[in-house]
């Protein structure tokens, strides 16, 4: 397990944060208005009274792993561009969700007491997410009482990443230097409607998950930290000025995430909102790289010139791997504060209540056989009569 400094490295040589642990504290408390962790503010008789009959403090990973585990958001959530998908998802206008997409490989890693419930989506927006509560296809239905854990990536489609790339890279003329940074005004204006956007969602999902730990994930650099050279029309400028975009984009999502986490914390409420920076998990391994953790553009027939596709600039298998490193060391690491669950509903949890929650209130799973685990009788007897 990563230690403390090595975190707060990392944050520095990829967020531009303060250079500490502390100077990364100094941050959360600047961001959520001066509430700041470590210890909780001091409690009078009657509230440590009180306080003491409804939660209960837990360490990071405990608190991460008591319930279920609903993973959200868009393509680089679900794993397009990974392979090895769904085949129920793998089609056009589908989620396009791969057994290498880092909330398959979190779930194989820790040993969760609930299941994990995948539902993030290919293309899926923030404002499609709070558009679509109430009905089967909501995802942010998905997480319920007993959900201990949430990881979201989401974001990237309100910002039109992919369509600026496009704008940036099929480009007429050819030489047109400026296709890219034109879209500034138009890119700052989506981010600040974007903040707005995810706190609605993370409250949603607070609301419907008190408990859990919500992991808000950012998105990774797509080149190079210092280019070489082109990549395909893109040149060194385009690629630094995407660059800085996508690192903007990370600051406000980290930003929103310590915010309503600020208040989780101020109002002595249970669960947590964190942010988990991705931005270098693919460092070296750039869209340029030989050996790239992404997928590159893809080619059309001769003469129908470059085609920016879905999967393009996504994440391969090797990528989310790395993704799901940051994830890890964040499950593991914890915030910088103390998490707290409801005494009640960590005592009270079992495998009938935690699969009976899966799918969600509006298109539960029921179980075909019994709980996960559960020996059917049928079962039993084979199992008996194969014994020597």
């Amino acid at each position: 397990m990563a230690s403390a400094a090595a975190l707060a490295l990392v944050m520095v040589v990829t967020m531009a944060v303060p250079a500490t642990r502390e100077g990364v504290t100094d941050l959360w408390c600047s961001l959520t208005g001066g509430v700041c962790p470590g210890d909780p503010p001091p409690l009078t008789e009657e509230e440590e009274e009180e306080e003491l009959d409804w939660r209960v403090r837990v360490d990071p990973e405990d608190a991460a792993l008591w319930g279920n585990y609903v993973a959200l958001g868009d393509s680089f959530s679900s794993g397009d561009g990974a392979g090895d998908y769904d085949p129920s998802t793998a089609e056009p206008g589908g989620c396009w969700r791969s057994e290498n997409a880092y909330p398959r490989l979190i779930a194989e890693d820790y040993e969760f007491s609930g299941t994990l419930a995948f539902f993030a989506c290919s293309a899926h927006k923030g404002e499609e997410m709070l558009g679509q509560i109430g009905t089967p296809e909501s995802q942010i239905e998905r997480v319920t009482d007993h959900t201990s854990l949430v990881t979201v990536g989401i974001g990237g489609n309100d910002l039109g990443f992919i369509p600026v790339l496009r704008t940036c890279m099929v480009r007429m003329p050819i030489l047109e230097n400026t296709a890219c940074v034109d879209q500034e005004d138009e890119i700052a204006d989506r981010m600040e409607q974007f903040e707005e956007t995810l706190t609605d969602v993370l409250e949603e999902i607070h609301d419907r998950a008190p408990d859990a730990r919500i992991l808000v994930l950012g998105y990774p650099r797509l080149f190079p930290e210092d280019p070489s050279g082109m990549y395909y029309t893109l040149s060194v400028s385009d690629q630094l000025w995407l660059n800085s975009v996508a690192q903007r984009f990370n600051e406000t999502i980290r930003d929103t995430v310590y915010r309503v986490d600020g208040d989780v914390y101020g109002e002595r409420e249970v669960g947590s909102a964190e942010y988990v920076n991705v931005f270098s998990a693919l460092n070296g391994y750039e869209v340029s790289a030989d050996e790239a953790w992404l997928n590159g553009i893809v080619l059309g027939e001769l003469g129908e010139g470059l085609e920016v596709d879905r999967a393009s600039f996504h994440p391969t298998a090797e990528g989310q791997m790395s993704i799901a490193d940051r994830v890890r060391r964040q499950i593991e690491e914890g915030p910088e504060r103390t998490l707290y669950v409801t005494r009640e509903t960590v005592e009270q949890v079992d495998e009938e209540v935690l699969l009976s929650e899966l799918g969600g209130p509006l298109d539960p799973i029921e179980p075909e056989d019994g709980p996960p685990g559960e020996v059917t009788p049928e079962e039993e007897a084979a199992e008996e009569a194969d014994a020597p």
